[in-house]
């Protein structure tokens, strides 16, 4: 039996069911996490033209920054918290899809940020040939209460 070196992706993320669109962890440090994706005939948001679109990688690269912060708050015995996209800038898509049968790997690396706003430069690469496919950095807010936040912005 062979031991994943990481925790399962759904417990360091806040997302559950379907919405949690990464596969594993495959490499975490202080400044970078590195996560796969592996489109299969079950995918969310597989079109009938047997493609995830490309822009799908926003997701999978908000959520390689999720994990980030969900393996970082593991690490000092704090719980995994919700975090918002709040942003992007020069974002590049190299691609119009991932196919079936693809396996990607997502990188997101701390750029600046300690407290709540947090900037991540991340990429999404064909984990066989390592051709990046998107790139773009993520701006993102990380509250450190939701419950503060929701009461500080009442819908």
């Amino acid at each position: 039996m062979t031991v994943e070196p990481f925790p399962p992706v759904a417990d360091v993320l806040p997302h559950r069911g379907r919405m949690v669109l990464l596969s594993r962890v495959l490499e975490h440090s202080v400044e970078r996490t590195v996560c796969s994706v592996e489109i299969d005939v079950d995918a969310p948001f597989l079109e009938p033209t047997g493609l995830v679109p490309a822009w799908i990688a926003v997701e999978y690269m908000a959520q390689c920054v999720a994990a980030h912060a969900g393996l970082c708050a593991r690490a000092k015995g704090a719980p995994v918290k919700i975090g918002f996209l709040i942003g992007s800038r020069r974002l590049e898509f190299r691609t119009d899809g991932f196919r079936v049968g693809q396996v990607l790997a997502v990188e997101a690396t701390h750029i600046w940020g300690e407290s709540e706003s947090a900037l991540f430069a991340c990429r999404l690469l064909a984990h066989e040939s390592g051709v990046p496919l998107v790139e773009g950095n993520l701006n993102v807010f990380l509250p450190d209460s939701l419950e503060r936040f929701l009461a500080d912005h009442p819908r």
